[in-house]
């Protein structure tokens, strides 16, 4: 037998006593009433002054199954199944509550939460003990008026928050501290000295027409250009020039006259 019941089961249970013969107990059990209540709907004496509601208008009863349990008293009725389905609308939480008597135990909660968990962001903080920013960045610069008298706590022996709530909230904290680490070697590897290994095993560049290379490299000896003479040398060359050609002249005449 299904829990679910049906919308206004009293006056959805006056409209079956008034236009149906099904039985009491069929009625009590499909509405969630006392058999006794559904005689008393009857005779008048429960319910006056509700109008009726028509199960089958609603889309909550067929027509073939109150019929059908008319025939058959043992019949259970049976809910209809809803035509459009409804979702479910997730449930936000609020800032968490806290009794009377335990608000002055908070900046103590929070005291231990700064010190035993400094990951944990002052979000966090606020949704496990359910104080505010502005206190807790107090607490964190000492200016609380009565920082000189608080005492770290516990916010789970406190009874401010669960094991759990806290035991989630530092896995988050550890799990953002983790993806932020990577991150960050990313972007150290990113903007590190180390070339990318397509320019370190790049050819050396040709060089250009001043004959500057950017890259070290052995260079090969280019062949000696032509010395351009000054005036006292290109003197001297001639010299030595006459020189060599007055004393070749001169052997060759001596050489003729020993002949003679």
């Amino acid at each position: 037998m299904s829990d679910r019941k049906p919308l206004m089961p009293k006056a959805t249970a006056v409209w079956l006593v008034e236009n149906t013969s099904l039985s009491f107990e069929q009625i009590a059990e499909f509405c969630g009433l006392h058999v006794l209540e559904v005689k008393g709907i009857a005779d008048g004496d429960v319910a006056q002054g509700i109008k009726g509601l028509d199960p089958v208008t609603s889309n909550q009863l067929t027509r073939e199954e109150i019929e059908a349990a008319e025939k058959d008293s043992s019949r259970h009725l049976k809910l209809a199944e809803p035509k459009v389905v409804m979702p479910e609308a997730p449930s936000k939480r609020g800032p968490r509550y806290t009794p009377v008597s335990r608000r002055h135990d908070r900046p103590n909660a929070v005291l231990w939460l700064l010190r035993n968990h400094p990951e944990l962001k002052t979000s966090q903080i606020m949704r496990l003990v359910g104080t505010t920013k502005p206190t807790i960045a107090q607490i964190k610069d000492r200016t609380h008026w009565n920082s000189p008298n608080l005492v770290p706590q516990d916010p789970v022996t406190l009874g401010l928050c669960s094991q759990t709530d806290l035991d989630n909230e530092v896995k988050k904290a550890a799990r953002r501290l983790e993806r932020e680490r990577r991150e960050a070697q990313k972007e150290a590897i990113k903007a590190g000295t180390l070339l990318p290994t397509e320019e370190t095993t790049a050819q050396p560049a040709a060089p250009d027409e001043e004959g500057f290379r950017p890259t070290a490299e052995i260079v090969q000896p280019r062949d000696a250009v032509a010395h351009e003479e000054t005036p006292a040398e290109e003197e001297a060359r001639v010299f030595a020039k006459l020189k060599e050609l007055s004393s070749g002249a001169e052997g060759k005449d001596g050489g003729e006259d020993d002949n003679g």
